[in-house]
């Protein structure tokens, strides 16, 4: 009697978290602090569950601010960060093999670490794992380690950018460049301004669209018969922010699906919160955390300092 009570509080508490976070009342940071709690706390009541909610969650999310984005802004946002961004994945993948040879971390996590580092957190590992034939500990290792570091860039790089002054188009293309997830760059870009979150939003998802090379590259060269997953909800980012832009008259339903794409971030990222269990921390390790956060530091330092001496800007 006494479990099922605590399980049917476990719940609550859970729900409660939901729409605490879909009503604002969480901001996204916090929203992700509070799924971190609760799972460290108690026995998630809805595991998977909550994992398949956030995968759909996230896409759903990007595709809804697609309706508050001018097509103008994107289309100039993937242009003027093609250059850098294929020179900055390129630097970020040779140094991120070179120090997971170097400190001898698991070749397949190694990989998978530097390619979620390079491009896109999560997405980036949930496309190229399979192509690998990474096994489940090796895709919690570089999950896990990708997860933690969101955590700490959704609370680090706001307070950094606001000590250093940084412009909102400075911020959020600092985000867009050094943060791992789309998540947790909306996250953060939000927290910071409306154009640092139009801006961080964009070039992420210009991004992203890398994951589609770097998957055939990888399926060539380890001649995989995976099949390679294309990331369809940033097409559909596009076509929304095409129908924002050549409709305007329905401006009043494209702020609403706008607001509710901010309040399914939060939501995503309190499910994202839920999912990093002690398990999952223990996994992660002492080489493959050191490979990842050294990584991100030069990633994050690299692209701050350009970004500061003028060399990249939207």
């Amino acid at each position: 009697m006494v479990s099922e009570a605590n399980a049917m509080s476990t719940k609550n508490i859970f729900f409660l978290g939901l729409i605490l976070a879909a009503a604002g009342v969480l901001s996204p940071p916090l929203a992700l602090l509070a799924g971190l709690v609760f799972a460290l706390t108690v026995e998630h009541p809805f595991a998977m569950e909550s994992h398949d909610l956030s995968k759909f969650l996230l896409q759903a999310s990007v595709v809804a601010l697609g309706f508050g984005m001018d097509l103008h802004e994107v289309i100039h946002a993937g242009r003027s960060g093609f250059v850098y961004t294929a020179v900055s994945i390129s630097v970020a993948m040779l140094l991120g093999l070179l120090l997971g040879r170097v400190m001898r971390v698991p070749g397949k996590a190694s990989f998978l670490i530097t390619c979620g580092t390079a491009i896109c957190g999560g997405s980036a590992i949930a496309a190229i794992g399979p192509i690998t034939d990474a096994n489940e500990e090796e895709m919690g290792i570089s999950l896990g380690t990708v997860f933690t570091l969101n955590s700490v860039a959704l609370v680090l790089f706001p307070f950094v950018g606001t000590r250093l002054h940084m412009t909102q188009s400075q911020f959020g293309l600092w985000a867009a460049l050094a943060i791992h997830d789309t998540s947790s760059v909306v996250g953060a870009a939000a927290k910071y301004g409306a154009v640092a979150l139009t801006i961080g939003t964009t070039v992420k998802l210009a991004r992203a669209l890398w994951i589609v090379p770097l998957s055939f590259a990888t399926a060539y060269a380890m001649k995989s018969k995976a099949k390679v997953k294309i990331p369809w909800f940033i097409l559909l980012f596009c076509v929304a922010a095409v129908v924002r832009t050549y409709l305007p008259t329905l401006h009043g339903i494209y702020t609403a699906l706008s607001g509710l794409g901010r309040s399914g971030m939060a939501v995503t990222l309190f499910l994202i919160g839920t999912g990093l269990s002690r398990e999952m921390f223990r996994k992660v390790g002492v080489r493959p955390m050191v490979q990842g956060v050294a990584l991100w530091i030069v990633v994050a330092v690299a692209s701050l300092m350009a970004i500061r001496a003028g060399l990249i800007a939207i």
